[in-house]
């Protein structure tokens, strides 16, 4: 895929899902970008797959970009951003040309990492998957969450959810989830989490105001709402700390998920919109040694996979399955279909 490709379905897929100027810039970065500065010939002759299936770049620059209107070094950049009404196209672009010309040494960082969303609305989809397995085995749970970044998700039992007729979690907490909910609602259960690891490539720690201010970047300004509630959950996260480990996800996984079976405990291994970032190798490692440990689950001792990642269902945004495999017997059962940063869920279940 192109470049300019690469932004032009960024820039739908912005727009679909309810962020219409993050989907201008992509727009405009698709049709008028031309080679003339050092951070635009890095972005025209990108060495790699710049979708968002792949590398994500449109999203690597739109952090970049944002976080430099959050930092008030650019004031006129800061001045078109929501809930500003921005300029028409040709301004807009001739604003944002003359950013990548002064501002490029500024932005280049942000090209160099994918980009690390810790959207906390996904947790709703995990927390189905888990009262799919509570009601199933009536079990505690041990979680490893791979591409956890700020360990946000890690923390999902400390969040409130309404997941169509069902209430579940912290009705006390200040994260409320209640994502638009089509279909039956998750069986009743009783969600506990007696332990919590994680990894990242780039952990991120929540307690830190460069690393919370990175992640707000990354949230497209557009959307109000996820901004309010990534502040709260970095708040919690801080005040319920999960220790990740600076790790590749598969030989982490290897060394912390033991193949001796764990009596009286439901093990989980978890991640959202991540598996796709993951070289090939590794993720063909993650199968073989969730396939290898399951060899050894029993209903008292069952391992299980839950994962929320694109798919090819539907739409320029190619709706994301929440996908869970249980062992002993290494089924796979498709739970639900939901918006990528989990704001609705289509229950598949029966």
């Amino acid at each position: 895929m192109s470049v300019q490709v690469a932004f032009q379905s960024q820039s739908s897929i912005c727009t679909a899902m309810g962020a219409p100027f993050t989907g201008r810039l992509c727009h405009l970065v698709a049709e008028r970008l031309r080679d003339d500065s050092s951070i635009a010939h890095r972005i025209l002759t990108w060495n790699g797959n710049p979708s968002h299936e792949g590398d994500a770049l449109p999203l690597r620059l739109m952090g970049g970009l944002h976080a430099l209107a959050r930092s008030g070094r650019q004031r006129a950049w800061s001045a078109v951003y929501p809930p500003a009404v921005a300029p028409d196209d040709a301004d807009l672009w001739a604003l944002l040309n003359h950013i990548l010309q002064v501002e490029g040494e500024w932005l280049m960082p942000w090209l160099d990492s994918p980009p690390q969303t810790n959207e906390v609305g996904r947790s709703s989809g995990l927390m189905a998957g888990l009262l799919v397995l509570a009601d199933r085995f009536k079990l505690p749970f041990a979680l490893y969450e791979l591409g956890a970044s700020a360990g946000l998700n890690s923390v999902l039992d400390h969040y409130g959810y309404r997941l169509g007729e069902l209430a579940a979690g912290d009705p006390a907490s200040g994260v409320q989830l209640s994502p638009r909910w089509l279909g039956s609602s998750p069986p009743q259960g009783q969600v506990s989490v007696v332990s919590r690891r994680a990894v990242d490539q780039n952990p991120l720690d929540a307690a830190d105001a460069a690393t919370r201010e990175k992640l707000a970047s990354y949230v497209w300004a557009d959307q109000r709402e996820r901004l309010a509630r990534l502040e709260a959950a970095l708040a919690i996260a801080a005040a319920n700390p999960v220790s990740v480990d600076r790790e590749d996800a598969a030989p982490w996984l290897e060394r912390v998920l033991e193949a001796k079976p764990h009596a009286g405990v439901c093990r989980v291994v978890m991640h959202t919109i991540a598996f796709q970032y993951f070289p090939p190798e590794s993720q063909q490692r993650i199968r073989d040694h969730l396939d290898h440990v399951g060899k050894g689950a029993s209903h008292d001792a069952p391992l299980a996979w839950l994962r929320f990642e694109a798919s090819d269902i539907g739409g320029p945004e190619r709706r994301p399955a929440l996908d869970l495999t249980i062992w002993p017997g290494g089924e796979t059962q498709r739970l639900a279909v939901g918006q990528a940063h989990g704001s609705e869920f289509e229950w598949k279940a029966d």
